[in-house]
């Protein structure tokens, strides 16, 4: 299974997920169902799984691994919060958000008995729980979750850490979506920050943030502005994540409206076609999938165009 973690740093999704699903058969016959190998083995593959798009086959894998760690340990137990939120990601993906964030809640429940009040665990769980609040437009909930996991992380990590900057992220996107532009773009920019020390200014999530920030700044009229932080972001997303990745797939339609918008109609249609391919390629149908056939019907391309 190493090997296969070793592909998965290196984004070598299919290779990782061959080399996993070898470990998953070899420990299904040395220890059999209901080992925490297994059920460890079982989570890795639905993870790759899940990366590749393929949901269904996905949140099977993860509701095996639930089974038997619940089988294990009993309700109350760490490993059954992570897959609880593993379980809850693909619902996210799928964009059942309102049953993604009630098992979200029942992982932090879960996590909140078994590992006291400041952790890391807790932290990841709040952030799950105000992304799934921000989905479903429920600014204040996302904002005080992401407020108390911010605080978290200071007091136990006095050092910058990622989730700090994903916490700082999350409430720039809140701000955003409240119309307070110039704070959002503060908060993304302390997020960057973060982002490049500890990950380096080529990594995934400093091309995200950098795509918020270009929307923040369309939304101002920024549009010279915003169309430069655009073509950085999706540069460093395609470098970092390929050109398949459902992120470059947002950050083309987001580009999209902006040369919309700048009158740039040929450009639009570009980015939004590419968007589209991505999502048929990856089966996503819900999400930045209808706001990308919007947008195009919008421009006068039908769904064959």
């Amino acid at each position: 299974m190493n090997l296969g973690l070793i592909y998965d740093n290196q984004g070598r999704v299919d290779d990782a997920l061959r080399m996993k699903k070898r470990g998953l058969r070899g420990y299904r016959r040395m220890y059999g169902d209901g080992h925490l190998k297994v059920a460890m083995a079982l989570s890795n593959v639905g993870i790759c799984l899940g990366k590749k798009g393929q949901l269904e086959r996905a949140m099977a894998k993860f509701e095996e691994a639930h089974a038997m760690y619940v089988g294990l340990y009993g309700e109350d137990h760490e490993t059954v919060a992570m897959v609880l939120g593993h379980r809850a990601n693909v619902l996210n993906d799928q964009g059942k958000f309102a049953e993604a964030l009630a098992m979200h809640e029942k992982a932090l429940a879960i996590r909140r008995r078994t590992l006291g009040s400041d952790h890391d665990d807790i932290a990841s769980s709040l952030l799950n729980l105000g992304s799934g609040y921000d989905n479903l437009g429920m600014a204040e909930e996302a904002l005080s979750r992401f407020e108390e996991g911010l605080g978290i992380m200071r007091r136990i990590h006095p050092e910058k850490t990622v989730l700090e900057g994903q916490f700082l992220d999350g409430i720039g996107h809140v701000y955003y979506a409240q119309g307070r532009l110039e704070d959002s773009l503060a908060w993304h920019h302390k997020a960057y920050r973060i982002y490049r020390k500890t990950l380096g200014a080529e990594s995934a999530q400093a091309g995200r943030v950098k795509c918020r920030t270009a929307v923040a700044l369309s939304r101002q009229g920024k549009v010279e502005e915003a169309i430069e932080k655009y073509e950085e972001a999706l540069a460093i997303q395609r470098r970092a994540l390929g050109d398949e990745h459902p992120d470059v797939a947002l950050t083309l339609y987001n580009f999209g409206v902006c040369k919309e918008d700048a009158g740039d109609v040929e450009g639009a249609i570009s980015c939004l076609r590419e968007a589209r391919s991505i999502c048929r390629m990856r089966g996503v149908s819900h999400g930045v999938a209808g706001k990308v056939d919007d947008a195009l019907a919008r421009l006068g391309v039908g769904m064959e165009g």
